[in-house]
């Protein structure tokens, strides 16, 4: 199937560090402990995607630099179609994630010019409409991009990360025109199920998940209007929980998109957002359509 993806591509380096808070000292060496990637949202869930048998059409920015040229690189060698990417940046986006062994972590991103950017409806009328649904991340190049896509009866997802108002100003607007919404219950202002019942209300989504870390991730699927829990998957060592929000979320629509129901969708994102966080890197890690299979299948026996 063909997925439109409209999303951030960057440069991404990983530091783990002992803990946080942390403490001051001059130098620390920390082998193995850095590496730097071709990452972003945008990019996470296309090469998920691709990695799972999809066909992608991937919109983003990125600059005229050295970190572009190897942006693209990479997009060659993973399988990624660069025809869609853009080179208008004053310099390509980047990012420092600090990460500790408990799974804590600390995002710092650069996203230089980016903010700036649109993406006019009618330039990508053509891909909206030869693909199944499109996934648009919360930037803003996509604000006026999901609403168009939605009015169009495009079938539309996007994921609003962290989230503390239901009213929150920058995601109102991608909320409201997203049939499938995805967040993340770290500043939830009440409990998750109470959230997940608020934003039902107020935007009417078609599907709700919580990715909920280690306790696993919420769904509200308006086809049944019921609450339901899939637990973390296990079967792992965790080694650098950022990016298993861009699985999970990637994931869900592949095999939603199959014809799964949510439940079933969802049962076998946590599995794959799971395995992902043995690998350190937002765009690491990401196993096939067969393995994940296999493991749901061991998980039930």
């Amino acid at each position: 199937m063909k997925i439109f993806v409209s999303g951030l591509v960057n440069i991404e380096t990983t530091v783990a560090v002992r803990g946080f808070p942390i403490s001051y000292y001059p130098i620390d060496f920390n082998k193995f402990g850095i590496s730097s990637n071709v990452s972003g949202v945008g990019y996470n869930l296309a090469k998920a995607l691709t990695t799972l048998g999809d066909e992608v059409e991937l919109h983003s920015f990125i600059g005229s630099d050295e970190e572009a040229e190897r942006i693209l690189s990479r997009m060659d060698k993973d399988g990624v179609d660069s025809k869609y990417i853009a080179r208008g940046l004053m310099s390509t986006p980047v990012s420092a994630v600090l990460y500790a062994p408990d799974g804590k972590r600390q995002i710092y991103c650069d996203l230089k010019d980016i903010q700036d950017q649109v993406i006019e409806p009618d330039s990508v009328k053509n891909g909206l409409s030869s693909c199944g649904a499109a996934i648009l991340c919360n930037i803003a190049f996509n604000r006026g991009l999901i609403k168009a896509a939605h009015d169009a009866g495009v079938t539309t997802a996007t994921d609003v990360h962290v989230l503390a108002d239901i009213d929150d100003e920058y995601n109102r607007g991608f909320m409201e025109n997203a049939d499938i919404l995805f967040l993340s219950d770290e500043k939830l202002p009440c409990p998750a199920q109470d959230f997940i019942r608020q934003l039902q209300c107020r935007y009417h989504n078609r599907i709700i998940v919580i990715g909920m870390g280690a306790e696993g991730a919420m769904l509200l699927d308006s086809e049944d209007d019921e609450i339901r829990m899939i637990p973390a998957y296990t079967d792992i060592k965790v080694v650098n929980t950022v990016g298993a929000g861009d699985a999970l979320f990637s994931s869900f629509m592949h095999f939603w998109m199959k014809g799964l129901g949510a439940y079933e969708a969802l049962k076998r994102a946590v599995i794959f957002a799971g395995v992902k966080t043995e690998v350190s890197g937002a765009s690491k890690g990401f196993i096939t359509e067969d393995d994940v299979e296999k493991r749901l299948t061991k998980s039930k026996g």
